[in-house]
């Protein structure tokens, strides 16, 4: 019971003044309970820490050699004098002498040899778009509320019950939603679904190919990731299709996948790039938001009215050498963390009818528990691969002692607070998905972040809403918009969603990044 008490947190909230009844002309005021993210970092799993040091260590092997073999050498030279040192090496006579040297150097090269043919490849990408609706799309919280109630799809209670979602949720007054949400015609067809597809996805795309002087049939890889809408010719043909891209394209439509697709598609574009050298990849982040319209009553579908907006982003990445100086990033890991197996993970959000027969998506009560659950799952793992060396000491310690002498319920031990580990250290910039104002304040509150850290996702939610797979682009476009971004630089992208999944992306900045000439945000 005092567990599930500390997950709830009590807002007071004022009602303004009673209109009618026995208190009418008095202020009202109401308490508001909600759940918020446990503190995740108190409970971690040792094996998912164990997993981020194994992936630390694939090459391990022949990082270990080279030391080895260059202590041997040293301390077979630092026995000798200068003259003795000489006199091996223009001696005739020490033939034994020289050949040992020379199994050395043979030893040593095939080590390095091994090493740099058996790394991954370098992937860089070059630049990147986010999609900016025309403003005739554009609606205020007031207007979004307005729309809803002309096109009558809509009861007062689910009209008040939006109205409420949307004061809340951290969204402003300068959102997009397609034109097809705002007639009282049924939004959800696939006419309009591709309608709002082609405006998104070309608009990204084409801003990507004039920004970087790269033709649509350079490209050798194409990854589309949409969650909801998925039409038959896929959109990855329909890419291809406008384009005029070249036949031997590989291509692939990721569909179903949430707002985390986005770095699950850039995982594929890696492993696709690493397979086929000197090659071009492009990732193609979108969602539909008028095919995924709601016009029903059942609350828990509703919210997802509230907070998805038009979106899209393009992202344009390389594996060849030559492009590392043009390069702006490279990608350094990508941490990926399922918790499908859970049946209440996997239904937390959920696609199917209601009792009307209208089709939306259904947010569980339990999101935020569950999205923290995978959030800890993820960045236990993500730690080892970032963490300075002394933060992980710390870190391991603390888990070590948990696990060693916390089993009685009396210790002091297992009931004092565990070291959590300063992310801040790792990375230079966050761009953390922007679902929610609700998400990303327990987000805050978890990780210790600043306000500095958090501005360039609650500035996407508040300028563009949650734009799903494609939100954590255009945080990291306000970054560049801003002229934040330095050499050398480390960027976090976090982003999770249904299934439930958690991923991340850490990239690392090869310049300095001045302000671009295009940008959503300028």
């Amino acid at each position: 019971m005092a567990a599930e008490q500390e997950l709830l947190s009590t807002e007071i909230v004022n009602r303004g003044i009673e209109s009618s009844g026995p208190d009418a002309g008095s202020m009202t005021f109401s308490v508001r309970v909600r759940r918020r993210l446990p503190d995740f970092l108190k409970s971690v799993q040792l094996k998912y820490v164990r997993l981020g040091y194994h992936y630390l260590i694939n090459h391990g092997i022949y990082l270990a050699t080279i030391p080895v073999l260059v202590l041997v050498f040293g301390a077979e030279i630092g026995s000798l004098t200068r003259e003795e040192m000489w006199s091996k090496i223009w001696n005739i006579t020490a033939l034994y002498d020289l050949a040992t040297i020379l199994a050395f150097f043979g030893v040593f090269v095939f080590t390095l040899s091994v090493y740099f043919m058996s790394r991954p490849r370098s992937i860089y990408l070059l630049d990147f778009a986010c999609f900016k609706p025309q403003d005739d799309l554009k609606v205020s919280k007031h207007q979004f509320i307005e729309l809803a109630r002309n096109s009558g799809k809509f009861d007062e209670a689910s009209i008040e019950f939006q109205k409420k979602i949307l004061h809340s949720s951290g969204i402003g007054d300068e959102t997009y939603v397609p034109k097809a949400i705002m007639s009282s015609e049924n939004c959800a067809t696939m006419k309009e679904g591709r309608a709002e597809a082609s405006t998104v996805i070309f608009g990204a795309l084409d801003e990507l190919f004039e920004k970087t002087g790269i033709r649509p049939k350079d490209v050798g890889i194409l990854v589309v990731n949409c969650s909801i809408f998925n039409p038959t010719p896929s959109l990855s043909a329909m890419v291809i299709n406008h384009y005029k891209m070249r036949g031997n394209i590989l291509s692939f439509n990721l569909g179903g996948m949430g707002c985390s697709a986005g770095i699950i598609a850039l995982d594929l574009a890696r492993d696709m790039l690493q397979a086929n050298p000197n090659n071009y990849a492009v990732v193609v982040s979108t969602e539909m938001v008028g095919y995924n319209w709601y016009p029903g009553k059942d609350r828990s579908m509703l919210i997802p009215n509230c907070f998805f907006r038009m979106g899209s982003s393009a992202v344009l990445l390389s594996n060849r050498r030559r492009d590392f100086t043009r390069a702006k990033y490279r990608l350094e890991h990508i941490v990926r963390t399922h918790k499908g197996a859970d049946d209440r993970s996997f239904r937390s959000v959920y696609q199917e009818e209601d009792e009307q027969r209208y089709k939306g998506l259904r947010i569980s009560r339990d999101i935020v528990e569950i999205g923290a659950e995978a959030i800890k799952t993820n960045i236990t793992t993500l730690g080892p691969l970032v963490l300075p060396v002394s933060e992980q000491l710390l870190f391991f310690a603390t888990l070590v002692r948990k696990y060693l002498f916390g089993g009685g319920s009396g210790n002091k031990i297992q009931s004092s607070k565990p070291y959590i580990p300063d992310y801040k250290l790792a990375f230079e910039h966050f761009c953390m998905h922007a679902a929610s104002k609700t998400v990303l304040d327990e987000l805050q509150r978890n990780l210790e972040l600043s306000e500095k850290n958090m501005e360039p996702s609650r500035m996407t939610l508040y300028r563009f809403g949650n734009t799903s797979s494609s939100s954590i682009w255009y945080e990291l476009a306000y970054l560049e918009a801003n002229e934040r971004v330095r050499r050398g630089d480390r960027i976090w992208q976090l982003a999770y969603g249904s299934g439930f999944k958690c991923n991340s992306a850490v990239w690392k900045s090869m310049r300095r990044i001045r302000k671009p000439s295009r940008n959503p945000w300028l």
